[in-house]
């Protein structure tokens, strides 16, 4: 028999800063914010576990005091529901590697109703 978690987890990997960064949380949401998506309750492995991961560390003190995240729709890579999370991790992006960041230019076209 298969039981469903009450809460879903989600994966979410995306590009920031030459790095793809892997996370787990139990909440993501399209902002209110224009081309933001908001992550909340971050997960990470238990604290009690024997071998610890020096890219799950950087990770949980990176956003140990965070309370919502608001990542770019396009620097996200992908976004998983998942049935149990993994290991939060950041990999680096070496030159000639296949993950590029999508163009942006900063610039908004004005809505219809200012010009």
């Amino acid at each position: 028999m298969f039981v469903m978690s009450l809460s879903p987890t989600y994966k979410v990997i995306f590009y920031n800063q030459n790095q793809v960064y892997e996370v787990y949380a139990r909440a993501i949401y399209q902002s209110e914010m224009y081309g933001f998506i908001e992550v909340e309750e971050f997960v990470f492995g238990e604290k009690s576990a024997i071998v610890v991961d020096p890219g799950e560390e950087k990770l949980k003190t990176e956003f140990a005091k965070v309370k919502r995240s608001y990542i770019p729709m396009h620097s996200i890579i992908r976004i998983d529901e998942v049935e149990k999370e993994g290991s939060a991790k950041v990999v680096e992006i070496k030159t000639g590697d296949k993950v590029t960041q999508f163009p942006f230019s900063g610039n908004f076209p004005k809505p219809a109703s200012d010009q």
